[in-house]
């Protein structure tokens, strides 16, 4: 029994080292994109913010957009999903009498639309009137900074590539005790889930986009049906990169250039931002949910556990693999700057994740999955 347990354990690490894209390098990211040749001419862009209560982050992310040193036009439009807390004036101080920002009062969200795309839509439809000669969309999130040369690389980037679709997994704080324990792996779980290098190859049908950066290519966009066909998406970056990929190629990339400002001081961020999507991750179905858990435990805590309580052959392949799996996850950590010694604690951080995603079936079921904002969404109907 341990002797199987420790083969099927390391087959399954096999199987991650080598037959997922080498996601665990942590390798595909935007360093080239200063070599990048700027394209023959520079494309009007429209970059679109959904924001709801947003006041501690909102004048950051509208400076540093203002301040980007794309040779192009482009304009801004923030929609300011009913805040209390003066988001859109904000946001109007940091423009600073800047015509290139628009602030568009948010609606409440009708029937099957989530909160997030919701905005978004409502972002579209102004751009359609504003920056109707736009070729290119930009949506990014209320919480993140970019550097002067963002989107002038992500246009470049476009054109060089042909994508219609290219995406930054922003870097997120990793500051607090709790963020030092878990938004590494939570990067690492997400190219575990959609390697970059598949996302990124003409013919390999893996999509994906993070949600927090995402130029597109606006008449594909319109070719791919706009946001109405996917309205009660709760992974809407990747369900919008799926629609996408039907229509050109993607691009998806780690960068230092973008960056998240939110912080998630304890556990309880972390485990709600994770548990709004993971039971939509599963297509809501509880065989899936409980398949999954038992190929996590047999991944992250077999080796672990046949290393400390199993003797002679199957501790020795539980060590080794527990070993290779602290070495994947080496990479990822030396990205944020933390020991290589967290690499040991995976098993637990891997059962931390096991938890947010029961207890994000658990919100399903009271009727509170997919929360963005205080709002659920609207469940199984963006399955």
């Amino acid at each position: 029994m341990s002797l199987g347990l420790a083969l099927a354990a390391a087959l399954a690490w096999m199987v991650l080292l080598f037959g997922r894209g080498f996601f665990w390098r942590a390798a595909d990211d935007d360093r080239d994109a200063p070599a990048l040749p700027d394209p023959a001419s520079w494309p009007e862009v429209a970059i679109v913010i959904p924001a709801r209560d947003e006041a501690e982050t909102i004048g950051a992310t509208i400076r540093g957009l203002l301040a980007q040193d794309y040779p192009g036009r482009f304009s801004i439009t923030l929609v300011d999903d009913r805040s209390r807390d003066g988001t859109g004036e904000i946001a109007r101080a940091a423009a600073a009498g800047d015509a290139r920002l628009t602030v568009v009062t948010g609606t409440a969200r009708p029937a099957g639309w989530t909160g997030k795309l919701w905005a978004l839509q409502q972002g579209l439809d102004q751009v359609a009137t504003a920056a109707p000669g736009a070729t290119h969309l930009l949506f990014t999130d209320a919480d993140i900074a970019h550097a002067p040369d963002s989107l002038r690389l992500l246009v470049a980037r476009a054109a060089a590539t042909g994508a219609v679709l290219v995406s930054l997994m922003a870097r997120l704080r990793c500051a607090s005790l709790a963020e030092r324990a878990l938004i590494p792996a939570f990067v690492f779980f997400f190219q575990m889930l959609y390697p970059f290098r598949w996302v990124n190859q003409r013919g390999s049908r893996t999509a994906g986009a993070a949600g927090g950066c995402v130029l597109l290519d606006r008449a594909a966009l319109v070719r791919a049906g706009r946001l109405a066909p996917m309205r009660g998406a709760i992974i809407d970056d990747c369900t919008l990169a799926a629609r996408m990929k039907r229509e050109g190629p993607l691009w998806l990339g780690l960068t230092e250039r973008v960056v998240s400002l939110r912080g998630y001081e304890g556990v309880g961020g972390i485990r709600r931002m994770v548990a709004r999507t993971a039971y939509a991750q599963l297509r809501y179905n509880p065989a899936i949910l409980v398949g999954m858990m038992l190929a996590l435990t047999l991944v992250f805590m077999v080796p672990p556990a046949l290393a400390i309580f199993a003797a002679g052959t199957p501790q020795a392949i539980g060590a080794a693999t527990w070993a290779a799996m602290a070495a994947a996850y080496a990479p990822m950590l030396a990205r944020y700057g933390l020991s290589p010694w967290w690499g040991a604690g995976l098993p637990l951080i891997a059962a931390a994740y096991m938890g947010f995603t029961l207890d994000s079936a658990w919100q399903e079921a009271r009727g509170r999955g997919g929360m963005w904002k205080g709002e659920p969404g609207p469940g199984r109907i963006g399955a």
